[in-house]
């Protein structure tokens, strides 16, 4: 009997709603309905567009309908954004966007409070201005009084799940984004609570993945004559979703990166690495399907082209990601390098004219073509895997024999060749939809017609092909030579 559940998956620049459909052997995607998720600036702030998202969400339900009977729904988003609740159930506005440069200083102003290794012996997040925590804390200086007004902090995908259900629950790999759980115990640190006088009842119950939220409310049944259809709690992080469709043999040990928007490499443990080390490299410990913990780098990834492409199309020069990368080949390789997690990369803007900048300013002379930008942004982004590999292997004493990547990235040949070449490791490249397919495979365990995470990875690997990239050029030199200009850039910033 062929089986049906619905994906939403809400990324950095955009969502869709996709259609799986289980044969019993093989996930097929459907994508049903497509829109771009753009923030918007107001009176100097940058926010999410909740509320048009949540009508992207209803289109894609009603579209769903008239194609097959949807038997479970699950929606993952990014991590650390959040929605307050008032008393009476309503939005108190729509969310900061976690770029929004309120942001900035807040990770190193909350030392005063508690320090950074002790901060991050408690929630084993890596310790960043756009985690929730420190959100919250910026929010207090330019909205005093808004925690205290609120009587529910919601993160962005149990908020679109509460305005489907009215549940107000907060599933648990979401909630280790937010730098307020202890990773160990899996609940709100009371730690962490106390030392930012952050009110524990502000704060829903957290639920385990693969569990039920609850049903279509009344009121959206009616709206859009539908049954009370389950919505499950599917990992909320996308990048757990993600880390759940890598393709892997139980015995061995994996490395993957899930590359979109953001680029996140890591791998799975079965504890926790709360090091004073780790902490130094700002690795993270997040919380995926079944308590596993996610060891991974958040490294910015595919918004510097992504961005890119949306400056460019602001100043009426139009091109598509395929002619990017065109001009990127065509390029001299391995003559600029930039560090990608530098803060002046965050803010939306002329990120072409901000690498040149970063290159001028680290010695490196200036990129004279946009060809030029695109590949010295593609090749620091490889660049940066590698020291994010040798971090990771550095702090858990495993070694990796091949580079699962999942995600948009692995459309990127460009990308996935480089960074075979500078790991010196195959690069494995799929699925794609790795997102969606996590998402859609923990509601089919839901409801059965999955029985195990490992028989659904083999689901997965098996509905769609995975391309390899074996390495093809010695990069030593330009990794010697990229951490040389990180370094100095470093240098001078203190």
């Amino acid at each position: 009997m062929m089986r049906h559940v619905l994906a939403f998956d809400f990324g950095g620049s955009s969502g869709r709603a996709v259609l799986a459909h289980f044969d019993g052997t093989k996930i097929q995607l459907e994508e049903i309905h497509r829109f771009d998720n753009e923030p918007v600036m107001v009176q100097g702030h940058l926010y999410w567009d909740v509320l048009r998202l949540f009508h992207e969400l209803k289109t894609g339900l009603v579209r769903a309908k008239h194609i097959c009977e949807v038997e479970y729904i699950g929606i993952d988003t990014w991590g650390v954004d959040y929605g307050l609740i008032d008393e009476s159930g309503a939005l108190m506005g729509n969310p900061f966007h976690y770029r929004d440069t309120k942001n900035n200083g807040y990770a190193a102003k909350s030392a005063s409070v508690m320090d950074a290794e002790k901060l991050y012996a408690e929630t084993g997040t890596q310790i960043m201005d756009i985690n929730t925590l420190f959100q919250l804390l910026s929010v207090s200086d330019i909205q005093p009084l808004s925690l205290d007004m609120a009587d529910l902090l919601l993160p962005m995908p149990d908020l679109l799940a509460y305005f489907l259900t009215n549940v107000k629950t907060c599933e648990r790999s979401i909630a280790s984004t937010t730098s307020l759980m202890n990773v160990k115990t899996g609940k709100w640190s009371d730690a962490v609570l106390k030392a930012f006088k952050i009110p524990k009842n502000v704060l829903p119950s957290i639920v385990e993945s693969g569990t039920i939220k609850g049903t279509l409310s009344p009121s959206i049944c009616e709206e859009l004559e539908l049954p009370p259809i389950p919505v499950a709690a599917v990992c909320g992080h996308d990048t757990q979703c993600a880390a759940f469709a890598v393709p892997s043999q139980p015995e061995k040990d994996v490395i993957f990166i899930s590359c979109g928007t953001w680029s996140l490499f890591g791998t799975e443990l079965d504890a926790p690495v709360l090091s004073r080390e780790s902490a130094r490299l700002g690795l993270s410990n997040e919380v995926g399907y079944d308590g596993k913990i996610t060891y991974l780098k958040n490294i910015i990834g595919l918004w510097l082209i992504q961005e890119t492409r949306r400056y460019l199309h602001s100043c009426e020069q139009s091109y598509s990601y395929a002619e990017l990368e065109e001009l990127a080949l065509n390029a001299e390789p391995l003559q600029y390098f930039i560090d990608p997690d530098d803060p002046v990369f965050t803010p939306p803007g002329n990120i072409p004219q901000r690498v040149k900048d970063y290159c001028v300013r680290t010695g490196q002379g200036c990129p004279g073509s946009l060809g030029a930008v695109v590949r010295c942004i593609y090749e620091s982004l490889a660049l940066k895997y590698r020291m994010a590999l040798e971090e990771i292997r550095t702090c858990t004493g495993k070694d990796f024999s091949a580079i699962h990547m999942v995600g948009g990235g692995t459309k990127d040949r460009l990308l996935c060749q480089m960074t075979a070449n500078v790991c010196g490791l195959p690069v494995l490249a799929g699925p794609k939809e790795a997102t969606v397919y996590g998402n859609a495979a923990m509601q089919l365990m839901a409801i059965g017609a999955i029985v195990s995470r490992d028989y659904a990875k083999n689901v997965i690997a098996a509905s769609e092909p995975v391309m390899r990239y074996s390495p093809r050029e010695d990069w030593f030199d330009a990794y010697t030579r990229f951490k040389a200009v990180i370094s100095s850039n470093s240098t001078e910033s203190e």
